[in-house]
């Protein structure tokens, strides 16, 4: 009897190890489940845990359900959660060096916007790597453009309207114009149209699907201004908590959802307008006189970003230049 209670205790003290040895991390988004950056989370927490042999295991938390869009980056630093999707862009008042890839006209189509972000990463991660955050990988969102609800030939004609702002980017080009910036987070987008709390927007054709936008607006000018990008972050306390052997399933599991990322957003840049134009949206190409108006602001703000970020902010347009 006793060697039968010995070898049951046995048993258990290894079960427990086994789910000791089974790690969890949650995992933050801002966007809604539907969106090809949520669906290319859950791909990639898929790829973690075959990798890993269930080791570690990743649970995506879209639409903002865990933590605001705001919140999240902050929420992996202090370990609220090890890991999460962030907008970048979003942290441009934190530190410019974020919002390169917001400056309108610097970057336009996906082969530049990558470029761009090869010469920005280096600086991005030591950034991070400053404040306890170790970057996996970052994915473009398609070309922004102008939702509302007229045709837009002017910037002056941009004058007084209700303008949502999601970044700082987006705050500077409403003040330029004369617009009212109001700042709504994707996940408050819907309602804030639906209220008539914004009658215009900076954005992707693909933030105009998630929105159902042309439940509340009629146009869309393919302006092509700028590309940002989401990125994921881990909590390198937690990330260096992992055997090897998961370090490295992470790894190769995030350069993987990087490429399939780029490479789905280039094709889901057409889908996303194409639905636009199917629920009887206007899509249009904005006028040489708006582009170039539009061009103009884009130039400021390079020149404001680079007296703001200075020698780091030079290397990196420097460095895509070339």
């Amino acid at each position: 009897m006793k060697f039968v209670r010995s070898f049951a205790a046995l048993l258990l003290s290894g079960a427990a190890l086994a789910v000791s040895a089974q790690t969890k991390w949650d995992l933050p988004a801002g966007y809604p489940a539907g969106n090809p950056h949520t669906q290319n989370l859950n791909q990639f927490a898929a790829d973690i845990a075959k990798a890993s042999g269930g080791k570690l295991t990743v649970t995506v938390h879209p639409g903002g359900a865990l933590f605001k869009a705001p919140e999240i980056k902050r929420a992996v630093q202090t370990g609220q959660a090890q890991v999460g999707e962030v907008l970048m862009s979003l942290l441009d008042n934190e530190n410019p060096i974020f919002g390169a890839d917001s400056l309108p006209f610097v970057a336009t189509g996906f082969d530049a916007a990558y470029k761009l972000w090869q010469a920005q990463r280096p600086v991005v991660e030591k950034i991070l790597a400053g404040q306890g955050i170790k970057l996996l990988y970052a994915v473009a969102w398609p070309p922004q453009g102008i939702y509302s609800k007229k045709q837009l030939n002017s910037a002056a004609d941009m004058k007084g309207l209700k303008w949502r702002a999601y970044n700082p980017a987006t705050t500077r080009i409403a003040q330029a114009v004369g617009a009212q910036p109001l700042t709504i987070q994707a996940a408050e987008l819907s309602q804030a149209l639906a209220t008539g709390v914004v009658d215009s927007f900076m954005t992707s054709g693909a933030t105009g699907v998630d929105s159902k936008v042309w439940e509340s607006l009629t146009h869309y000018a393919a302006a092509d201004a700028w590309l940002p990008k989401n990125m994921v972050i881990v909590n390198q306390k937690e990330f260096d908590k992992l055997d090897k052997a998961t370090q490295d399933a992470v790894l190769v599991a995030a350069r993987d959802a990087e490429a399939r990322g780029w490479k789905r957003m280039r094709e889901y840049t057409n889908e996303a307008v194409n639905t636009l134009r199917a629920n009887k949206m206007t899509v249009y190409e904005p006028n040489p006189q708006f582009k170039a108006e539009l061009a103009k602001i884009g130039e400021s703000m390079l020149e404001e970003w680079l007296k703001k970020t200075g020698a780091d902010g030079q290397s990196i347009i420097s460095a895509y230049r070339k």
